[in-house]
């Protein structure tokens, strides 16, 4: 929970991807963060936090169905990175699978 507190008192323009991984994770901030982690997902599928190649994107892909619904236009275009995506490392293959299964 300090983690958390420390990283939502950083602007947004400072977080790091981990830092991003973190607070999505824990569902704060969501409607300022996800469009972030999207933009950037967009750009780099695979951006990695601290933990492994891809874990950004895990996080993001783990939000509940609700937070999907309530942003339809960023499911979308995650579905369209995810889509593209070639050779997916397995600590996140099922995410994935799952995603796109929805």
């Amino acid at each position: 929970m300090a983690t958390v507190r420390e990283l939502r008192r950083k602007p947004i323009g400072d977080l790091t991807v981990e830092g991003l991984r973190v607070l999505i994770g824990q569902n704060v901030g969501l409607a300022c963060l996800l469009p972030l982690a999207v933009e950037i997902l967009g750009g780099n599928p695979f951006a990695e936090g601290d933990m492994y190649e891809g874990d950004l994107l895990a996080g993001v892909l783990a939000r509940h169905e609700e937070v999907w619904a309530a942003f339809p236009e960023l499911r979308l275009e995650l579905r369209a990175v995810v889509s593209d995506m070639a050779d997916v490392p397995t600590p996140i293959k099922h995410d994935v699978e799952g995603f796109l299964a929805k």
